[in-house]
């Protein structure tokens, strides 16, 4: 079956991926974009029987990623994103690493601020 011209490949990805959520668009698990997670060692032993999209972040997560970064590397919306991993965390699939912290770390937000800045400058000329 070929794809329609006026549908855009990017537009089909995002509508398969809210299909595996069934349309939800939010997590029972409080998951903010910094939050890490790592497969556990049940998703490991069942990686088999794991749903396709399960199984792809499991592999991912095999060293501890966040959630930010699993949306990037996936290319999936965030929403989406949290919504699988509620769900896998739910199976036990995942570890939900909490964060001790509830105040943001001034020092990191400097960091980024300084990099989304560098990179909008673009690149540094070399002598």
């Amino acid at each position: 079956m070929d794809a329609d011209p006026g549908f855009p490949v990017e537009q089909a990805s995002s509508v398969r991926a809210y299909a595996w959520t069934g349309g939800r668009t939010r997590s029972a698990h409080r998951l903010e974009i910094e939050t890490l997670v790592t497969t556990s060692a049940r998703a490991l032993e069942m990686m088999g029987e794991l749903k396709d999209e399960h199984q792809e972040i499991a592999e991912l997560c095999r060293n501890s990623k966040s959630v930010a970064e699993i949306g990037a590397l996936l290319r999936l919306p965030l929403g989406v994103v949290k919504v699988l991993l509620g769900d896998m965390a739910v199976l036990a699939l995942i570890i939900v690493h909490e964060s001790s912290s509830t105040s943001p770390d001034m020092e990191l937000l400097e960091r980024v601020l300084k990099g989304l800045t560098n990179l909008r400058a673009g690149p540094v000329p070399t002598a």
